[in-house]
């Protein structure tokens, strides 16, 4: 039986994770520098270890209240298909491995929620397991790579 580790983390006290394979690394909250021409769910960049990052934040994405970036804050350095990304979650609180058979689809629950794959049910609540290659659409990485270059190239 197939084990899947995940990252869980949370949001508005809502827990969501994916597979800790996607995981590069969790960095605590740093100054993000806002990047110009960036989609709208992107909040800017960071430098982690000599790399620009863009940070993601998902609070966008579900139409959840936003706020500030605090410091307590923990970013989820993660691979898409297609770049890393890092991911603001307000904590993480760790792995956990759940069996293929625990993990409920998305659409036998809620129909349309083209950005969660499935649905963990625990006895302190439920974990929606993200999809992480659609949290940016295919538009979303195109603006991205361009306003990256353009901000790199230092066209201003």
């Amino acid at each position: 039986m197939k084990m899947n580790q995940l990252i869980v983390f949370s949001i508005y006290e809502q827990r969501y994770a994916f597979p800790l394979s996607s995981v590069e690394r969790v960095v605590r909250a740093v100054e993000v520098t806002v990047l110009p021409k960036a989609p709208d769910i992107v909040l800017g960049v960071v430098n982690v270890q000599g790399r620009i990052i863009p940070v993601v934040d998902i609070r966008r994405r579900f139409g959840l209240r936003e706020r500030e970036i605090d410091l307590n804050d923990q970013l989820v350095i993660a691979y898409t298909s297609k770049r890393s990304i890092a991911l603001v979650a307000d904590s993480v609180s760790g792995v956990i491995g759940i069996h293929g058979q625990e993990i409920i689809p998305a659409e036998e629950i809620l129909p349309g929620m083209e950005y969660v794959k499935g649905i963990v049910k625990q006895d302190d609540g439920m974990i929606h397991i993200l999809d992480i290659d659609s949290i940016l659409s295919f538009a979303d990485i195109k603006s991205l790579d361009d306003a990256m270059k353009e901000e790199m190239g230092g066209n201003k």
